[in-house]
């Protein structure tokens, strides 16, 4: 099932069905209490749920069209994205992904990656089951010589063992390792595959020619669909808990624990369908719609409004989050698992050089780089386009989904030394060809990528230039 669809059940969830735990009448909560509680765990979940919903369709449905492999096996992606990989909106189209979804609860896997090339990008990047990013290896952050890591579940307090750089410490028992490597054009995916195949996973136990510890218990993972997921949505937040201990570093979510289990959201029990007054089930819609509302109007104003896009960073840690679960739930809308700003700078367009929505049924644009205002990176950048409705890429004559650093010696640029990006559903003629950018019959979602970018970019000296409507 196609994630995109989940989350649009989440949103029109209807709300006959559901039901609450006896805590609710325990707790005497007034109709006012019910709904405040509902539209903040809404928002928390938001991201989390979504999460749940990629980790079963790549790591548990054999059969989802999407599946990648099982726990703690790499999974290599040797191509780029195309319109075929819906499970995850707004994918790159830049970067071969390789994947792993981590069971840490028998004990750490160990990551090993291969020596590479000085002009060539890659990122490990780690993510739990929050969606926070809690660390990287890659060209960035430690270098592009070989190296092993390790990463630990919340419960594993042992030694460093030896030959280990690092070790990254999860917060949940289960964590999304996505490798992210670059490709220089289709003549290049050969190198890819070599450096993809560098790419070891193991078990802590096999790292160290040790017996293998006890196998942790086997989790009936239950299955997202559309009828479950209008029955009850909250189950799949109780279900994702169990598996998000409230120690270290997350002990701070105790209260928020706390609060949400007066209205039946507890880790690892059920979500119970018992009957509710009218006024509750008022209650708990005008909670979760209210929670939507606000995290659609977080993503509209995520970062910095320059010249039509949103720039900033909205995806980190626990710690760059800060609790605002609102931040993170947008980060998630917007584009889940992305990068943190250092790693990966996202501007999102959100209106054209006129102030509106950018639509391709009937318009067509231009984005001009003036001459030495490229997007300042340490590896590379790229402008993809999404449709609109779906923010998944779109089918197109030539099969180009983005325009990025390795295309520019087939670039055409302007006799002042910039450079025009033509986004149009039609073709702006041959001798513009190159310069075009497919966009679909209809609303537009262009992101921009700048892969480690550099200071100016961070610290906005450095700004997208506006997307001009033409006659």
């Amino acid at each position: 099932m196609r994630f995109l669809n989940l989350v649009a059940v989440l949103l029109s969830v209807t709300f006959a069905t559901w039901g609450v735990q006896p805590s609710m009448a325990q707790e005497n909560l007034s109709t006012e209490e019910i709904k405040t509680i509902a539209e903040e765990a809404f928002i928390y979940s938001f991201p989390m749920v979504m999460g749940y919903g990629i980790l079963y369709e790549y790591a548990v449905d054999v059969k989802s069209g999407q599946y990648k492999a099982p726990f703690n096996q790499i999974y290599n992606t040797a191509r780029v994205y195309t319109p075929e990989d819906t499970a995850v909106v707004t994918p790159n189209s830049d970067t071969p992904y390789s994947f792993v979804w981590a069971d840490l609860r028998t004990e750490p896997l160990v990551l090993s990656v291969p020596e590479v090339a000085k002009d060539r990008y890659y990122s490990v990047m780690l993510a739990d089951m929050y969606t926070c990013n809690y660390g990287y290896i890659g060209s960035r952050a430690t270098g592009n010589g070989a190296g092993t890591f390790m990463i630990a579940g919340p419960g594993w307090n042992g030694p460093t063992p030896e030959g280990i750089k690092k070790v990254f410490q999860c917060e949940t028992e289960f964590s999304l390792v996505l490798y992210r490597t670059q490709l220089f054009g289709p003549d290049d995916i050969n190198n890819v595959k070599q450096i993809q195949a560098g790419y070891k996973v193991q078990t802590l136990s096999s790292y160290l020619n040790k017996s293998t510890p006890a196998a942790a218990p086997e989790i009936q993972w239950p299955a997202i669909d559309k009828k479950l997921a209008e029955a009850d949505p909250f189950a799949y937040l109780n279900f994702i808990l169990q598996f998000c201990p409230t120690t270290g570093t997350a002990e701070v979510e105790k209260p928020l624990r706390a609060r949400f289990a007066k209205i039946g959201i507890e880790a690892g029990k059920p979500f119970p369908l018992d009957k509710l007054t009218a006024e509750q089930k008022e209650a708990l819609k005008a909670g979760v719609l209210g929670g939507l509302a606000k995290i659609k109007q977080k993503v509209y104003t995520l970062g910095k409004d320059e010249n039509g896009w949103r720039v900033g960073g909205a995806q980190g840690d626990r710690a760059f989050y800060k609790a605002d679960w609102t931040l993170r739930a947008a980060a998630a809308m917007a584009g889940i698992y992305g990068n943190d700003e250092v790693e990966a700078l996202y501007p999102l367009l959100s209106t054209d050089s006129e102030g509106n929505k950018p639509d391709c049924s009937s318009k067509r644009y231009i984005l001009t780089f003036s001459k030495g205002q490229l997007p300042p990176t340490n590896a590379f950048w790229s402008v993809t386009m999404y449709d609109g409705k779906t923010q998944l890429l779109i089918a197109n004559p030539l099969n180009r989904y983005l325009i990025n650093t390795p295309m520019l010696p087939d670039l055409k640029r302007n006799a002042d030394g910039s450079l025009t990006i033509y986004v149009q559903k039609d073709s702006p003629g041959k001798d513009k060809e190159s310069n075009w950018l497919p966009a679909p019959d209809g609303p537009i979602y262009v992101a921009m990528r700048l892969y480690w970018p550099k200071e100016e970019a961070l610290n906005g000296n450095w700004k997208p230039p506006a997307l001009v409507p033409t006659k």
